[in-house]
């Protein structure tokens, strides 16, 4: 049913999430005029705080994390903010959340961020008060379970009151600008689809990299890793884009289902394709950092590295290797897509003494955004010493290419897409359960296997076996 909603019920809103990304987003759109002047968003949290109190809380979030342009927006967003305490384990506690939200005219919007244990009776909760009717649609926040059984159980539970159409998976790297362009780059210029396959590229390579450990978030980080936490949702997105089929059109139904046939075409993985690591004490932007059990307080098994080799068995991409990796206290915080093309059959140059350099693709997504494509270029002179070939990129920054319009973080856009009901940028329940049953395989590979995290020093690239997974295939990771 398509309906914009005219209520926003925001949950976790007093956590960490919120106060950096959602209200903020939301004041944002606020600010750009962007959302209906009918749009009320009532938050919701474990905490015990009244309308006024939670409103100070979100203006003091909004000052702290808002850009100083926008924060003259703070006190109109602030009009449309309300809170009702919640505890989620208590059915009878959603019918005061009920009538906090109040009859909605066009719809309801749901953001659901939640611990795992809490979406059965949230659910029912929300059934059981009248929040789940045909006008509502609801936002689920990562994670969504542990493996591919948990992840059932959760689907199942949220399908019981809502249907396939209204419920939004949220990965919020599909909200980005680099990510999205990704579907520009391949299916608007016909100088790249023709040769967007196994004839053509070598490999790709996906690298994740953080610079943090693990910052506040012990809790949930040592019960899901690297893979869960990173590889499971974001990486397998980013390698569906690169990897699907043309769809037949823009829409939600042809772009997931291309991207879940990528998922479905994953090569089991195995114990010589995947590295696994655990940083120890060393050294971060200059300064000395534990490692990660000293953080934990205790020993620990749980990855905070992964490399991986996979394969997508389908005509697109045979023999083709995908390298992925993706880990803590790294040398520099990049989100990256590595695109190698294969070396000209047959080089002209080379008994001129010139070596020509296999053209590459640069997609940089995070931290800036900016897509890179090496040349081959004579080097101006006389070539009295020989003719010498040059690798020149074509740069083309984001922030420079469109310096009109104002740069949105990922959050604004699918917070504006579930309240009007766009589901492109949504991950359906056949691609989840296709990345879980892949990385499940993963992790069954570990156990029978016996692998176990290889030590890497804070501020390096991982382990050595990660070089060593690139190198045997004489590739070497770009850094």
């Amino acid at each position: 049913m398509s309906f914009t909603a005219d209520r926003l019920l925001l949950f976790g809103a007093t956590g960490d999430l919120s106060q950096r990304m959602l209200l903020p987003s939301l004041c944002a759109l606020h600010a750009d005029n962007l959302v209906s002047d009918k749009l009320k968003i009532v938050g919701t949290a474990r905490s015990d705080l009244d309308d006024t109190a939670f409103r100070n809380f979100a203006q003091d979030a909004l000052n702290k994390f808002l850009p100083d342009y926008r924060k003259g927006a703070i006190d109109g967003f602030l009009k449309r903010v309300s809170y009702q305490a919640l505890d989620a384990n208590q059915t009878a506690s959603f019918a005061d959340l009920a009538q906090k939200v109040g009859p909605r005219e066009d719809g309801l919007a749901i953001f659901l961020s939640t611990a795992p244990s809490l979406f059965e009776p949230t659910i029912a909760g929300l059934q059981a008060s009248g929040l789940a009717g045909e006008t509502s649609r609801i936002g689920l926040e990562k994670p969504l379970g542990t493996d591919l059984e948990t992840s059932r159980h959760i689907n199942d539970a949220v399908g019981t009151a809502f249907s396939e159409d209204r419920i939004f998976r949220i990965d919020h790297y599909l909200g980005k600008e680099t990510v999205q362009n990704l579907l520009a780059l391949r299916f608007a210029n016909i100088m790249f689809e023709p040769i967007w396959n196994a004839q053509y590229i070598e490999h790709v390579q996906i690298t994740v990299a953080e610079t943090v450990g693990l910052e506040g978030r012990v809790g949930f980080y040592d019960g899901a890793g690297a893979m869960r936490d990173m590889l499971q949702n974001h990486m397998l997105q980013l390698l569906a884009l690169v990897a699907m089929e043309p769809p037949s059109r823009f829409d939600p139904a042809a772009i997931r289902g291309e991207k879940t046939k990528v998922l479905r075409s994953l090569r089991a993985v195995g114990p010589a394709d995947t590295v696994t690591g655990q940083y120890r004490a060393g050294t971060s932007g200059g300064n000395p950092v534990p490692g990660y059990a000293d953080e934990l307080g205790k020993p620990s098994t749980t990855e905070t590295f992964v490399a991986i080799k996979a394969h997508i068995d389908n005509w697109r991409w045979k023999g083709v290797p995908f390298y992925l990796r993706t880990g803590k206290r790294l040398p520099r915080r990049v989100t990256e897509i590595v695109v190698q093309f294969r070396p000209v059959p047959h080089s002209m140059f080379a008994q001129r003494g010139a070596v020509a350099q296999p053209n590459r693709l640069i997609i940089s997504i995070q931290p800036e955004e900016n897509i890179t494509f090496t040349l081959m270029a004579k080097e101006p002179g006389l070539d009295r010493g020989g003719l010498r070939l040059r690798e020149v990129p074509l740069d083309i920054r984001m922030e420079d290419a469109f310096a009109g319009p104002q740069r949105r973080i990922a959050y604004e856009r699918l917070l504006l897409d579930l309240i009007e009901g766009d589901q492109t940028l949504f991950v359906r329940r056949d691609e989840v359960e296709a990345q879980w049953a892949w990385i499940d395989g993963i992790r069954q590979c570990w156990a029978e296997n016996h692998i176990t995290p290889n030590p890497y020093s804070a501020g390096s690239w991982g382990p050595t076996a990660a070089i060593a997974l690139a190198a045997k295939d004489s590739v070497a990771w770009h850094e």
